[in-house]
């Protein structure tokens, strides 16, 4: 039998993040010592707490469905966390509760993006977006921000050059995944002007708000004057909280947009997992410390990386959040060829920056401790790949 497929599906390439993960276990399972460096979580466990306020509901029998949206404990929980970054126009009939943020954003899509409509993407950009946009049968145009060390303000004339009365949909991700850089407020103004120019809806990709370094505090866009009603607030749990397995995340917007994704949610996942949520609530309500504690060993790790690739007279764009930085490895070749020596030859695993648009770059994770980070660092010196 032949089997025919989607052409929605045939659109979108495997994730290239999850191929270099699989990549890395094949060699693990063959004995052989993988400097892991594409991985997109945090290294910790998650906190106590959390794990405890999980049990707790486990116990008390918080096993069952949920109101589709999420149990309102949580929502009051993150309305009160969405006040407290200055988007007063949130309450709880704003909010849908997801298993994990990758679902919030799917459902956005759905939601918004029909068969045509022009998605427009900041490069680097998080590998998913593309594919999103293509299964909701979306077109791409995007602008690169690589030349403007990913910072977002120098690539402002070619954002207006790129988008259009034509563009339904603009993905703004800061502190962003795989650059780190944190976008100014004048950048953000920028982006908020055209999308009243041209009555876009813009998702404000917040998912690692909470990790920023020196001082930075990343700006939601939602709250600039104009956007309170075109953006979509999106975050999770995984980046800041360490609960990547847990899948946790949700997204803001407004009340049509919700009440229309909600069909998206309760024909697909029904719900996120009942004691998941209950530990959510935990997390938003009494978790700052160990946050804070993740930060600073971020930042630690950050500085120490960017002096090693320096002490090889490799220049990397600082970030300012997230735990991602984009060296440029290959500026006359390939990218995917240098990731592939890399992990193949010095078992150091990154991921090509061609996977998020921007060619000539590596993505590395800085995830990991002080001393597998220099032993990746000299791996990838002795095999002449820095």
């Amino acid at each position: 039998m032949t089997m025919d497929f989607a052409s929605r599906v045939e659109r979108v390439e495997p994730s290239a993040t999850l191929a270099i993960s699989n990549k890395a276990a094949e060699l693990e399972a063959e004995g052989k010592d993988v400097v892991d460096l594409s991985v997109g979580e945090p290294d910790f466990d998650t906190p106590e707490n959390i794990k405890d306020a999980a049990k707790a509901a486990l116990d008390a029998g918080h096993t069952g469905y949920t109101p589709s949206n999420g149990i309102p404990e949580l929502k009051e929980a993150l309305v009160e966390k969405l006040h407290d970054d200055g988007l007063t126009q949130y309450e709880k009939d704003n909010l849908i509760v997801t298993p994990g943020g990758k679902q919030a954003l799917y459902e956005i899509f759905q939601t918004v993006i029909d068969d045509g409509d022009e998605v427009a993407l900041l490069d680097p950009a998080w590998v998913s977006y593309e594919a999103m946009a293509k299964l909701a049968g979306g077109t791409l145009t995007r602008v690169d921000t690589a030349a403007h060390d990913f910072q977002l303000e120098g690539a402002l004339d070619d954002l207006a050059d790129a988008v259009s009365d034509d563009t339904q949909l603009l993905v703004v991700n800061s502190p962003g995944n795989p650059h780190g850089a944190v976008y100014s407020d004048e950048a953000l103004e920028g982006v908020r002007d055209l999308a009243v120019e041209h009555d876009i809806t813009v998702i404000s990709d917040e998912i690692y708000k909470e990790i920023t370094y020196d001082g930075v505090e990343a700006t939601s866009l939602g709250t600039l004057d104009g956007m309170e009603d075109r953006t979509v607030t999106l975050n999770g749990f995984s980046k800041a909280y360490s609960m990547t397995g847990w899948r946790l995340g949700y997204f803001a917007g407004p009340e049509d947009l919700v009440s229309q994704a909600g069909k998206v949610h309760s024909h697909s996942v029904s719900c996120a997992v009942n004691f998941v949520q209950h530990a959510g609530v935990e997390a938003l309500t009494n978790t700052d410390d160990a946050v804070e504690e993740m930060v600073e060993a971020f930042a630690d790790r950050r500085k120490f990386l960017i002096e090693l690739f320096e002490d090889h007279g490799v220049h990397v764009p600082e970030p300012q959040g997230a735990f991602y930085m984009m060296p440029e490895v290959a500026p006359d070749g390939d990218d995917t060829e240098w990731c592939d020596r890399a992990i193949s030859d010095a078992q150091v695993a990154t991921v090509p920056g061609s996977a998020f648009g921007t060619p000539g770059y590596a993505r590395i994770s800085y995830a990991n401790s002080k001393e597998r980070l220099e032993e990746a660092v000299d791996r990838l010196a002795e095999h002449d790949l820095i």
